[in-house]
């Protein structure tokens, strides 16, 4: 057979095999036992053991001792099956990725990719994804109108467009990502078309969820934090048999106050089984359930000096950090859950099949409100609200902004990954179907009202908000959320599928050649519900009627291209040149109107020249790179009439990337990822205000970036710190003001009681509680999160 004298000298050059490079193969079970891949992390004796006994179990002439073979030669089998599958707790390196659909080497990924490891994630005590993505570079954050946030990368907006994904799979919808069950999350910068589709004009954020192991491996994370911060996660995996094995993770966290304004309530389990580990098929059964709620602090006013000062002098109200002044029935409630299946065919150790199926539902239930400066005739002397007459007695106004829908997802992909010689080249194929419909439902509690008469209906039934002042944080106000009903304004239907191809091709050992083409088709579903009102008598959910429908519908096909250069002259560098194409479609936020339904997609184009440098010992990553991210095509309202929506806009974005993962010394733990983004411009766009044509695009900070290094001084004791800094940027529509840049500092201590069983952690995040804007909006912004000190302490059993 074919493959069996590869496989034999692999068994013969076991003594210098590199054991962080070994992985589980296939264990074909057609074949004789002198075709099953080695073991390579075994020793010698146990070894040829368990070569005895499978030639017994074929041929019963054959005498051997029972007892000592069995005890050689299972036990340690599992052993090593165990440790050929590195985990994200292991290091903050990271070498391989599924980012790319197939299981690929982080140096042939021609594009600048982050990988933040649980390892990263438990050092820096990131507990939500939003927080690991504020460790990443050229990452802005957006507040929109609806208190969701978009997420950009160079500029480009990443989330409204359902660039987010877990393991492979579209997980589009707004809600508070927890790291309880991630072994890792992945950023890839510039266009992804080419794997995931739509959008992914600006890049890709995938979160990898853990998987049972064949290993017994348990581990219980208690936090207790300043703020009435307290946390528990529990991380349990146990081997069921030679090739199956179940893990199961458990999350609660409370807060009184998250250091940003926000209360934490929130609850998460989740599961992974897998069957077959190692063999021709294998199976996994993944279940995920997390429930928010959480308060919300929905943003604070800018402030200028005084009130005939311009609007370039806004910046940030002199008040901590941690201060609220929201309604304390004000909430962000919501649920995200799924079960996924998967099924991985092995045809040989160069060639597998993954297919997965996912279902996923998410409910959202936002009760918040915009907080802004009352009206001149409420504040102190009649004068209105600046930094030359703020203080204690500043009157604030607080709104109402609901955010109420549901969504529901499924999934189908299927996935070929092959690795074989053709014409005397070695080729690297991946290729692929996919299949998604999306249904989310959008309700109101006032459809068909106008402003005056929702102000009447709300005061009416008790909805109308209070004002408070400054200082009177968390004054604890609330009004009666149970009267406000949930109406449906609307509902989009999206049903996808797409394919593509990929080759990589090795023309010699140093050069590497590849090219892929997918090609999708969507179709988008809208219906938009009206409502009357009848304004006489007393107001009440009585007279809003259901009256007519108005229904829009999208159809896309768009094909997707990606190719690159790679010059590998070592095992140590690789370099690549790189040219995607991406297109983002006009139902991107799920809604369609007149407007804007016959719109083709709009266009974008990445093109990226970098490399990649291991050190000598491969314990550590320098990846850079150049890149150019335009689109071509930006929609742009026409100015003469504001109801028509034209391809007319363009803009660009130009930078370097730069990460640093790894160890320095067996001792000294780096992380690193920078960007500098000097070039950012609006070239074409027919808006008489905002981002005009020739303006820098907002929420495009020249520099951003995060450094963070640990260092074991000593076996018990290990010190770390970092700095996470982003250069002043405008936010959303250019309003003609800066938010100020910011440098801050974090630290922690570590100290191992026993070890690979107790230790303790204590981590100081913000150590100087400096005043920073996180995420952006033209009327107000959130506050990062101040100082918070937080001790964990980890029993691994």
């Amino acid at each position: 057979m074919p493959q069996a004298a590869p496989r034999a000298a692999m068994g013969r050059a076991m003594p210098i095999h590199d054991p962080l490079e070994s992985f589980p193969m296939p264990r074909h079970k057609n074949k004789t036992a002198t075709t099953r891949p080695a073991m390579p992390m075994l020793p010698l004796g146990a070894l040829a053991a368990g070569f005895g006994l499978s030639a017994a179990a074929l041929a019963q002439t054959a005498p051997e001792p029972q007892a000592p073979a069995r005890q050689d030669s299972v036990l340690p089998t599992v052993r090593a099956k165990a440790s050929a599958e590195p985990q994200g707790k292991d290091a903050y390196q990271a070498t391989e990725t599924r980012i790319g659909k197939g299981k690929q080497d982080l140096r042939d990924i021609p594009q600048s990719l982050t990988i933040v490891t649980e390892k990263l994630i438990d050092d820096r005590n990131l507990d939500n994804v939003k927080d690991v993505l504020k460790n990443t570079a050229g990452i802005s954050f957006q507040a929109a109108e609806g208190g969701e946030e978009d997420i950009k990368i160079h500029g480009i907006s990443l989330q409204s467009t359902g660039d987010i994904f877990i393991d492979g799979m579209r997980d589009p919808a707004f809600y508070d990502r927890d790291t309880f069950f991630l072994d890792r999350v992945e950023l890839l910068r510039g266009s992804g078309a080419l794997m995931f589709g739509r959008g992914s004009s600006g890049g890709a954020v995938n979160q990898v969820t853990k998987q049972a192991l064949l290993a017994n491996q348990n581990q219980v994370d208690v936090t207790v934090a300043s703020r009435g911060g307290l946390r528990a996660v529990g991380d349990f995996n146990s081997r069921t048999g030679e090739t199956t094995a179940w893990r199961i993770g458990t999350m609660v966290n409370r807060a009184d106050n998250d250091g940003a304004g926000n209360m934490i309530n929130k609850a998460g389990i989740a599961g992974s089984l897998r069957t077959g580990i190692g063999e021709d098929d294998e199976f996994g059964l993944t279940l995920y359930a997390l429930q928010n709620n959480n308060g919300m602090n929905y943003g604070m006013p800018w402030v200028r000096p005084t009130p005939t000062s311009p609007a370039s002098d806004a910046t940030l109200i002199p008040v901590d950090p941690a201060s609220y002044f929201g309604m304390a029935s004000d909430r962000n409630k919501g649920s995200a859950s799924y079960v996924m299946a998967s099924h991985t065919h092995r045809f040989s150790r160069d060639v597998e099949l993954v297919t997965k199926a996912r279902y996923a539902s998410y409910t959202r239930d936002q009760r918040a409100g915009t907080v802004r400066f009352a009206a001149a005739a409420l504040q102190p002397d009649g004068v209105a609200a600046s930094l030359a007459t703020f203080g204690p007695n500043t009157v604030l106004a607080r709104g109402t902004q609901l955010k109420i829908q549901d969504m529901q997802t499924l999934s189908v992909q299927s996935d070929l990954s092959a690795k074989f010689e053709a014409a005397g080249l070695q080729h690297h194929l991946m290729t692929g179907v996919d299949f998604a419909q999306e249904k989310k439902q959008v309700y109101s509690d006032s459809p068909g009202l106008t402003f005056a008469q929702r102000n009447n209906f709300y005061a009416t039934l008790g909805l109308t908000k209070p004002n408070t002042t400054v200082g009177s944080p968390d004054d604890g106000a609330s009004i009666d959320e149970s009267r406000r009903q949930s109406l449906k304004a609307n509902a989009y239907t999206s049903r996808s599928a797409g394919a593509y191809l990929q080759d990589m091709i090795s023309i010699t050992p140093e050069w590497k050649l590849l090219a892929g083409l997918r090609y999708d088709k969507l179709r988008g579903d809208y219906d938009s519900f009206n409502y009357s009102y009848n304004a006489t008598g007393t107001p009440g959910y009585d007279k809003i009627s259901a009256t007519t429908t108005d229904s829009y519908r999208m159809n896309v096909s768009a094909w997707s291209k990606r190719a690159a250069v790679l010059f590998q002259p070592s095992a140590q560098l690789s370099l690549h040149l790189m040219g995607a194409t991406s297109f983002n479609t006009s139902g991107d936020t799920y809604s369609l109107s007149p407007a804007n339904a016959s719109i083709p997609p709009e266009k974008s184009v990445n093109v990226e020249l970098g490399g990649q440098y291991d050190s000598a010992d491969g314990k550590l990553t320098t990846r850079v790179g150049i890149f150019r991210a335009t689109k071509l095509q930006e929609r742009n309202t026409d100015p003469l009439n504001t109801n028509v929506v034209t391809l007319s806009g363009k803009r660009h974005a130009a930078g370097l990337d730069v990460d640093i993962t790894g160890r320095i010394t067996d001792a000294w733990e780096v992380y690193g990822s920078f960007t500098w983004m000097p070039v950012a411009a609006i070239d074409i766009s027919s808006a008489t205000g905002g981002e005009l044509q020739g303006s820098r695009p907002s929420l495009t900070p020249r520099y951003s970036g995060s450094l963070w290094t640990t260092y074991r001084i000593s076996p018990q004791w290990r010190l770390g710190g970092g700095l996470n800094a982003r250069s002043g940027q405008q936010p959303n529509r250019n309003p003609g003001f800066y938010a100020p840049k910011f440098i801050i500092a974090n630290l922690m201590a570590e100290y191992t009681v026993v070890e690979d069983a107790l230790l303790f952690r204590l981590n100081v995040d913000n150590v100087a509680n400096k005043r920073y804007a996180d995420t952006l909006y033209t009327g107000h912004y959130v506050p990062g999160k101040g100082r918070i000190v937080a001790l964990t302490g980890t029993y691994k059993f």
